[in-house]
């Protein structure tokens, strides 16, 4: 006797909404909230941007429920806060940096890049940013030679040897250094520079902001080290590799990329201070490419004292446009060489 098993359609699955139904509900939120702001006289696009982000959630979770179901609707509407708090964070990145780039063209060129303020008078068009190029990279160079060295060795002591008293001591004051602001480090060395006589150099800024750079490279490089696995270390040490050997060649590479990566951070991070350069470096419209001697200038005291003496127009306010512009290709610079660096220094492994 033969049995017919009836295909059933299963209910397990039930009916879902197109690909195209999120685009086509965010582009009926975003024309309902024009509407809205028309009506009821907003003006301001980041109040329009608001009310469509509002819709679209509301609108994803009120559609969704009555196609999908109520579970689904609810994994909807969390996808949908996902998206819109994404949005909410990066156009106003992407925002800052259209308009940077937009006011900083005007006058970022070849002589802007390779000629100093000099005799130009801050309301004089011409000029340019050198000096402040040549300061801000001796200035944080030296930063980096200070802070990278003790900052690392401090890591390698907390996590690999750290113990009893004096480890959480150093890690009490590793967070205290971490939320310290910036005119407080620039206050301490402007203390000890008032102690001895000294007048503002570069060095006295370099000193500065390695206080700054110190507890962030601390923090990075510690978190690095303890995601090495212990098997690797527990495999060197069994054959009998000394602990500062299995460090040196064990340890380190497997972390060098995210160290690379936390240190350039750290640049990052002190590059744009303004207030220990202002404290100790005071500025200059001259070349000075001794940092133990004499003023210097470093870009973002020449952001300041651009703006500053500009009133919102003029040649000096489009230098200090053209000087942020540069700023942040600075930075961009060094992260993308983080990266290539760190790819270049990982452990490759075998085929």
């Amino acid at each position: 006797m033969s049995i017919v098993t009836e295909a059933r359609t299963s209910t397990l699955r039930g009916a879902s909404l197109p690909k195209w139904a999120p685009w086509a509900i965010a582009g009926g939120s975003l024309a309902l909230a024009v509407g809205i702001g028309l009506v009821g006289g907003l003006h301001s696009r980041v109040q329009w941007g608001l009310i469509a982000a509002i819709i679209y959630v509301l609108a994803t979770f009120v559609v969704s429920s009555s196609v999908e179901g109520r579970r689904q609707a609810k994994d909807r509407l969390a996808t949908s806060f996902v998206w819109v708090a994404f949005l909410l964070a990066v156009i106003p990145l992407a925002s800052l940096v259209y308009e940077t780039v937009k006011r900083g063209v005007k006058v970022l060129d070849g002589y802007f890049l390779t000629h100093s303020m000099g005799l130009v008078a801050d309301s004089e068009p011409g000029g340019g940013i050198y000096h402040a190029i040549i300061g801000s990279l001796e200035q944080v160079g030296l930063a980096t030679l200070i802070a990278a060295p003790i900052g690392v060795l401090t890591a390698i002591y907390l996590v690999e040897y750290g113990r009893g008293n004096l480890a959480r001591a150093v890690t009490f004051f590793v967070d205290v250094m971490t939320g310290i602001p910036s005119i407080v480090a620039g206050l301490f060395i402007l203390s000890v520079m008032l102690f001895f006589e000294m007048q503002p150099f570069g060095f006295a800024g370099s000193c500065a902001l390695a206080i700054l750079m110190m507890p962030v490279v601390v923090r990075s490089t510690e978190e690095m080290l303890k995601l090495v696995p212990n098997e690797l270390r527990e495999a060197s040490l069994a054959l009998g590799v000394p602990k500062w050997r299995t460090i040196l060649k064990v340890v380190l590479p497997t972390s060098l990329g995210g160290i690379t990566t936390g240190i350039m951070l750290a640049i990052a991070r002190i590059a744009g201070e303004t207030a220990p350069v202002l404290l100790l470096v005071w500025g200059t419209s001259f070349i000075n490419n001794n940092p133990f001697e004499g003023p210097q200038q470093a870009l973002p005291l020449y952001i300041y004292q651009q703006y500053a003496n500009s009133a919102g127009y003029g040649a000096a306010y489009d230098r200090a446009w053209a000087a942020s512009l540069t700023l942040i290709a600075f930075v961009m610079i060094l992260n993308l060489a983080a990266r290539g660096i760190a790819r270049w220094k990982s452990p490759k492994t075998g085929r």
